[in-house]
C-alpha cells in the first residue's frame, strides 16, 4: 500500500502490485478482486471495490532476444571507462511504455542515491556522466 485516504464514511487504499513474471503479476492482481469478491460475500453488501490499473510493465519482456539497444549503453559506458552494472529490473514508467510501443527502452544509470524517497539526490558529477554517456551511445548509433 503506498497511499491511504479516507474518513468515518469511505475510505481509499492505493496499492502498487508488482512482479518480475508476467504470470504471478496477472496472479497478484486477480487476487486482490478475489480478496475482494470474499470479503464482500461475509459482510453481505459490495462495500469493497477494486479497480486495476496497469501503470507499466517489466522491461524484461520486451528485451528478451533485442539485446541490441543494452548492447548499444554497455559499449558507449565500456568507452567512457564506466563500469556497466546489468542486471535485471522491472523497468521505470518511461522506458517500460516507451519498449510497450515497439521500441526497447532499457533503464540508463541516474545515478540518484536514496530513491524514492524524501531523500532523493543526485550529483552534478554523475548527471555529468550520464550525458556523456547519452552522447556516445548516439555517437555509437549512428556509426552502425
Amino acid at each position: 500500500m503506498y497511499k491511504l485516504n479516507g474518513t468515518v464514511d469511505e475510505a481509499e487504499m492505493q496499492y502498487i502490485i508488482r512482479d518480475f513474471d508476467p504470470t504471478l503479476f496477472a496472479y497478484r492482481k486477480r487476487q486482490m478482486q478475489l480478496l475482494a469478491d470474499q470479503m464482500n460475500a461475509k459482510l453481505d453488501t459490495n462495500r469493497i471495490q477494486v479497480t486495476v490499473k496497469d501503470q507499466y510493465y517489466n522491461l524484461k519482456q520486451f528485451l528478451d532476444g533485442k539485446m541490441e539497444s543494452v548492447d548499444l549503453a554497455k559499449a558507449a559506458m565500456e568507452q567512457l571507462d564506466i563500469t556497466p552494472d546489468i542486471e535485471p529490473v522491472r523497468g521505470g514508467t518511461d522506458g517500460s511504455k516507451i519498449s510497450a510501443l515497439g521500441l526497447p527502452t532499457p533503464n540508463l544509470f541516474a545515478g540518484g542515491e536514496n530513491m524514492h524517497s524524501r531523500f532523493e539526490y543526485v550529483s552534478l558529477q554523475t548527471m555529468e556522466a550520464v550525458i556523456q554517456v547519452l552522447l556516445k551511445i548516439n555517437e555509437l548509433n549512428v556509426q552502425q
